[in-house]
Formats: structure tokens, C-alpha cells, sequence
């Protein structure tokens, strides 16, 4: 969803989006299903439990999407008493036997048969299709695994099991499925039980002995091979097809390191018996943080050669994180997505530095303020804690994304490392398989720290946009001056920011802070000499937008001298646009950076033009054409070779195309036909068909860049 309907969303529609209300809690959900292939029916029996949540009651209403009932009664003992009920083909309305109160449990009896192939259901462009159950060439006249999964978020679980098909339910599970003797199964907690039966089927169990909402209860079944291992006596396995089951423990490996690191991290153990993660076929979204058992989109799913290429491990961090933030406290309402989505965009962030390096972490969290601000118009986009929208899956936007990670990340920044994780464990801790809301992490904040927080989430959180600073730097008399100027649109308020300011001083960095609260405001600091360099905002933690008038000097000073991620790729983007002389020092420089994505720029924008640079330049292109281990900036250096025609280059497409990474033979294919189109028939002849597979998209795709 772009800015401007998002805008309209919140600003026109009048429906104020309530919590659900709880009229009854569930409490245990026990399910027994099998599968008609032909028909794409689930036949399923389901014994609910349930009690009233505060006021006596003798109604239920529960979420049932297109099914019909043969049979719906309560438990009395073993007994089962017949029940009235009516049904609208989205929920079903049942009269109990008498009136409950909150200290008694029901048991209701529901024997249906769900159809989800047959719903008149829409997705979104987060989440593609909403009819809860998949089957996948059930048939089996594709080319293409037989697999059944199910997709639950937002509340699509309702379209394969009636219940209150809410956020802010939690129940525990135990779902039996009864498959063909040659599949394998999963879905949430532990297998408890596996019974072989007659006529080649065979029956597991999985059991779920720990609450959690409906959207996140998950089944899976196909020929999938498990590749096992283990964190702290848990086990973590990984469900793959046969042919890519080789490659597990290079696809998903580094997961036992993130379940430590965010366990540490956190204060909280992994919270759940076991973690597994699976890939599925035609899958509807990215990746699903189902509790215990995370289903990702095949594209996770790549031969050793492949991921030569490009690996998901971003996506594996994300949904991990969610066990915690999602999962064991799960959102109350999708009004308040922020309290899932961002924190687990903000869990992507912090794992790439603990692997990687803060380099690394920096590159990640200014993808995503790039993410947020694509999504912007002058300052202008939707409140992250959102009680107006039209459909619920408009909350899946880089606002709950991308903006709400970088607010969490400057949030640290402001309270410090140690009071904002001993704050993120008091959340946990203090509302450990429930709800929360962002009120709930303002207090556990404030009752850790000690200080009201309200300012900042009311700015961050309950009011839109996002500041844009205008800025001028000057110097007089042995003082710096800096006047500031938010300029986001007026509908937006006036930020309160307090920042620090660097000033680079003959070899020397000193540090100030300040407080920018007005529109228009200015400061001036006692320096020792005029300021080679001013880094405003050196931790790069502003959700906005700087603009200021620095010059090209300014910025090779700034890419040599206050080199972080931030700095250097706006210094790179700023020569690549300047093309004189000066800029092509720094794009020389960038050809050398530790960031992939930045030697790729700086490769696309270097003037092989500028005698000065060519010699230099060409230097390092040709090394990361030989070498470099990100084959995508050796695609780039071939074709950036390539493009000056020089036929000396001839012999690297000869030896780019017998490399093993698909980028780098279609670049080696791509710049062969620029410099000796006549031999490029006679080099696709010398490949396998599985490369010729691969390659052809990527061919397409480097000559369609002009």
C-alpha cells in the first residue's frame, strides 16, 4: 500500500477499530482432520474448550468460513448433547445447553467438513490469498511437489477450524492428521503420537501444551526430508524437499546462533518445545512465524549453487524473533501490529550485527529507514499504532515494518543498551502467553527506567509522519553555527529530537548534543578552529530526512574521515549523481568499501572517462570481477568491462562463464556478447541445461539495464 492511500485510510475512514471483544476464552483447541485430495475438503472432528470470560453466558459465536456441520453438541462426561445453532457461512452461532460462568469449562463437539477452495475469499498484497488451506497439486498432474499447508494470519485459520479466529485468544492445541503412509507431517509443539492404520495411512499427533492465538496454528504435509539438530536440548529441524535437503544446514544453520544470541539478548529462553522451519510450494506471503513451526516461501529453498548467489537468512532472523515478539506476547489487535512486525524487523537488524559487525547492522537499518521513506511524501505517512484502516492487511506496510524498527532502534539508542533490553524482558516476562499493546512496552519502560516516555511514544507511535531538516552550517569568530529547519509538511507536527552533533576539528572529533523542538532553530558552539567536516546526527538514528549543502569536498572528507555505512553510501550516491573529478575520488574509494552494495554502486557510477581514474579504477574492477566473494559485484565488474568494448576483457567472459555462480556466467555470457558476439552461440553450447535454466532471467535482466 503506498503513502497516499495509507494517508486516506486513517484520515477518512470514521470506523475506529475496537479490540475484539471477549465474550468467551478459549481454552484448549483439540483437532482430528484428514484430507480429500480430489475434492480439497478437510474432514475434520474438534472437540473446543472454552469458558466465559467474565460475564455468565449461553451463547457462543465462533469463526467458520464455508463449511458445512454434520454434527454440533457439548460435552457432558462422554455424552454429547445436541446443540441449536444457525450459520451465516462466516461465523456460526450456537445456543449452549444453560448459562456458564467464568469458573466453569465448556467442551463443544463440531463435526464439519471445510472447503476452502470453494471460499469467495480476497489477499492483499501482503498476503496474497486468504482461504486458510492449501493444496498443492493434489492431483499430481504438475510438476510440482503434493503438499498441504495452511496459512492462518490474519484470521484465515477460521476457513479449516471453527474458532474465535481473534489475535488476543490463546489456546492450547492438539491437532491429529491422518495422511498417506509416505507423507510427512508438522505442525505446532511436540509429535506425541504416530499410528500406523489400514489402507496405507497413518495418523500423528502434534501437541501444543502452551497458549497461543489461532492465526498461528499450522499444519504441513508432503514428502519432505528433516534434517535434525539442537539448541539447549530442543530440537531444531528443518523440512525441505528431497532434492534440497543436502543444502539444509547451509540454508537454515546459522539458527541455533540466533536462538542463543536472542535468548541472551532478551533475558528470555526460546520459549517453545522445538523450532522447526519448513518450505512450502506456491506459498501465499514471505514467511509465516507459526509457533514452533515457521513456513517459508520456496524461494528459501536453494542448491549449494544458488546460494552462491543470494541466501534468506533475513528472512530466517525475522520469523525466529517473532517466537518471542508475536508469538509468546502476540499483538492484541492488528491495530497494534507495530508490537510484531516491528520488533521483529528490528530483530533482523540486530542479528546482522552480531554476525556480521556494526557495518553490517548499520547497512540493515538504513535498508529499512530507505524502505519507510520511499513509503513518505513530504514527512507525510500513517500512524504507526493505527486504530483506523479499512482492511486489516493494510497494516503490513513499511510502516509496521521498516519505520516501526528504526523507532525501536533509536529508542534504544536514547535509553541505552542495558535499560532497553532489561525493558524488552520486562514486557516478556510480564505478559508472557498474553497480549500486548504498545502502552504495555511504554510502562514496562518507564518502570525499568524510571523516566515517563510518554512524549516519545506519543510523537513516535500516536502521531504521523516523520521530520525533514533543512540544515546550514557556518563558522564566525571561533564559533560553529548550525540552523536548523524542519520543513515536513504542516499537517505533520513539530518533532522533538534530541540529536548529537560532531564537529571534526584539526584531526580531533568533538561531540555535542542538542534539542531540536521548533520549526526553525539555531545553534552555535565554542570550537577551536573553523570545522573541516560537521556530522549531524552521527549514530544515524533520526527517523527523517537530513538535507543540508554540503559540498563534494565535504563529502570524500566524509567518506575518509567519519566512515560509517550511513555517511559512506550517502557520499557515494551524492558522486554518482555529481560526476566532476572530486566525486569520482570518492567512487574510486567506494570500489574498495567492505559493503557489497557499495562497491556495486561505486562500480556503476565510476567515469572510466576520467583519464585521472581510468588506470586505477580498472585496476579494481578487474579484481572484483576475478574475486570478489559477493558473485553480484562480479556481475557488475564483468559488465562494467565489458561495456568499454575493449577486447582485452574477452578471455574474463570466457573464464566468468565456467564459474559456478549463475550470476557470474550470465554476466560472463552478457559481456561476451558485447565484445565477440560470434563466439557466444559456441559458449551457451558448453553449458548443462540446469545453468542454462538458471541464467536465462538473469540474462534478460542484466540486458534489459541500460
Amino acid at each position: 500500500m503506498d503513502a497516499q492511500n495509507a494517508d486516506k485510510n486513517t484520515d477518512e475512514l470514521a470506523v475506529y477499530r475496537v479490540t475484539p471483544l471477549k465474550i468467551n476464552d478459549l481454552v484448549n483447541t483439540k483437532l482430528d482432520v484428514s484430507f480429500d485430495y480430489g475434492k480439497r475438503y478437510l474432514y475434520g472432528k474438534e472437540w473446543l474448550t472454552l469458558k466465559p470470560h467474565f460475564y455468565e453466558t449461553d451463547a457462543l459465536t465462533l469463526d467458520a468460513k464455508g463449511m458445512d456441520f454434520k454434527e454440533i453438541a457439548i460435552m457432558v462426561g462422554k455424552e454429547k448433547i445436541p446443540l441449536k445453532y444457525t450459520y451465516d457461512t462466516e461465523q456460526l452461532f450456537i445456543t449452549l445447553n444453560r448459562k456458564y460462568k467464568n469458573t466453569e469449562k465448556y467442551t463443544i463437539y463440531i463435526d464439519y467438513t471445510a472447503k476452502p477452495n470453494e471460499l469467495k475469499v480476497k489477499g492483499s498484497e501482503a498476503i496474497t490469498d486468504a482461504k486458510g488451506l492449501y493444496f498443492i497439486n493434489p492431483d499430481g498432474k504438475e510438476d510440482k511437489p503434493v503438499q498441504i499447508w495452511t496459512q492462518g494470519e490474519t484470521e484465515a485459520s477460521s476457513a479449516w477450524f471453527p474458532t474465535i479466529d481473534k489475535p488476543n485468544q490463546k489456546t492450547t492445541s492438539e491437532i491429529s492428521m491422518t495422511v498417506e503412509a509416505k507423507y510427512t507431517t508438522l505442525s505446532n509443539g511436540k509429535l506425541i503420537t504416530q499410528k500406523a492404520n489400514k489402507k496405507g495411512t497413518r495418523t500423528d499427533t502434534w501437541k501444543m501444551d502452551m497458549p497461543h492465538s489461532p492465526y498461528l496454528f499450522m499444519m504441513a504435509v508432503g514428502d519432505f526430508k528433516i534434517f535434525k539438530e539442537s539448541y539447549n536440548g530442543k530440537e531444531v529441524s528443518y523440512y525441505l524437499e528431497p532434492k534440497y535437503a543436502p543444502y539444509a544446514k547451509q540454508i537454515f544453520g546459522k539458527t541455533p546462533d540466533m536462538m542463543n544470541f536472542y535468548s541472551k539478548m532478551l533475558g528470555v529462553e526460546y520459549p517453545w518445545v522445538k523450532y522447526a522451519q519448513i518450505v512450502a510450494r506456491d506459498y501465499v506471503s514471505g514467511a509465516m512465524e507459526n509457533t514452533s513451526a515457521t513456513l517459508h516461501g520456496e524461494y528459501v529453498q536453494k542448491t549449494e549453487r544458488e546460494l552462491l548467489d543470494e541466501n534468506g537468512e533475513s528472512t530466517i532472523a525475522h520469523e525466529l524473533f517473532h517466537q518471542w515478539f508475536g508469538d509468546y506476547v502476540t499483538a492484541e489487535s492488528w491495530s497494534n501490529l507495530t508490537m510484531n512486525e516491528s520488533f521483529a524487523t528490528f530483530g533482523e537488524v540486530l542479528w546482522h550485527g552480531h554476525d556480521a559487525g556494526q557495518d553490517a547492522e548499520d547497512r540493515s537499518r538504513y535498508e529499512k529507514l530507505q524502505n519507510y521513506l520511499h513509503s513518505s511524501k513530504n514527512g507525510m505517512s500513517p500512524v504507526l499504532s493505527r486504530f483506523h484502516y479499512k482492511e486489516r492487511d493494510d497494516m503490513f506496510d513499511n510502516i509496521s515494518y521498516s519505520k516501526g524498527s528504526i523507532i525501536l532502534y533509536a529508542l534504544k539508542n536514547q535509553m541505552g543498551d542495558a535499560a532497553f533490553f532489561k525493558s524488552l524482558n520486562h514486557y516478556l516476562t510480564t505478559n508472557a502467553f498474553k497480549n500486548g499493546e504498545t502502552h504495555q512496552l511504554r510502562l514496562a519502560m518507564e518502570d525499568v527506567t524510571g523516566k515517563d516516555w510518554s512524549p516519545y511514544f506519543n510523537q513516535w507511535y500516536y502521531q504521523k509522519g516523520n521530520p525533514i531538516l533543512e540544515i546550514q552550517y557556518g563558522y564566525a569568530n571561533g564559533q560553529a553555527t548550525i540552523a536548523v529547519k524542519q520543513t515536513q509538511d504542516s499537517s505533520v507536527q513539530t518533532f522533538s529530537l534530541p540529536l548529537k552533533v560532531d564537529f571534526y576539528v584539526n584531526g580531533t572529533k568533538i561531540r555535542k548534543d542538542i534539542l531540536i523542538e521548533k520549526r526553525e532553530q539555531n545553534f552555535s558552539f565554542d570550537v577551536p578552529a573553523k570545522p573541516d567536516f560537521i556530522d549531524m546526527d552521527p549514530d544515524k538514528i533520526l527517523v527523517g530526512q537530513i538535507i543540508d549543502s554540503k559540498k563534494v569536498a565535504d563529502y570524500l572528507y566524509q567518506y575518509k574521515n567519519a566512515p560509517s555505512y550511513y555517511n559512506r553510501m550517502e557520499a557515494i550516491k551524492f558522486a554518482i549523481k555529481d560526476k566532476s573529478h572530486d566525486a569520482q575520488l570518492i567512487l574510486l574509494a567506494g570500489l574498495g568499501d567492505q559493503q557489497d552494495d557499495l562497491r556495486k554502486l561505486s562500480i556503476k557510477g565510476v567515469d572510466l572517462g576520467d583519464s585521472q581514474i581510468k588506470e586505477a579504477a580498472l585496476k579494481s574492477v578487474l579484481n572484483i570481477a576475478k574475486k570478489d566473494k559477493n558473485t553480484t559485484a562480479r556481475a557488475v565488474a564483468i559488465m562494467k568491462l565489458a561495456a568499454t568494448g575493449d577486447i582485452i576483457y574477452k578471455e574474463l567472459m570466457q573464464e566468468s562463464i565456467k564459474n559456478q555462480s549463475y550470476n557470474v556466467i550470465a554476466a560472463g555470457i552478457c559481456g561476451l556478447t558485447k565484445l565477440a558476439p560470434d563466439e557466444t552461440d559456441k559458449a551457451l553450447i558448453t553449458l548443462d541445461e540446469d545453468t542454462k535454466k538458471h541464467i536465462t532471467p538473469l540474462i534478460k535482466k542484466i540486458s534489459s539495464v541500460k
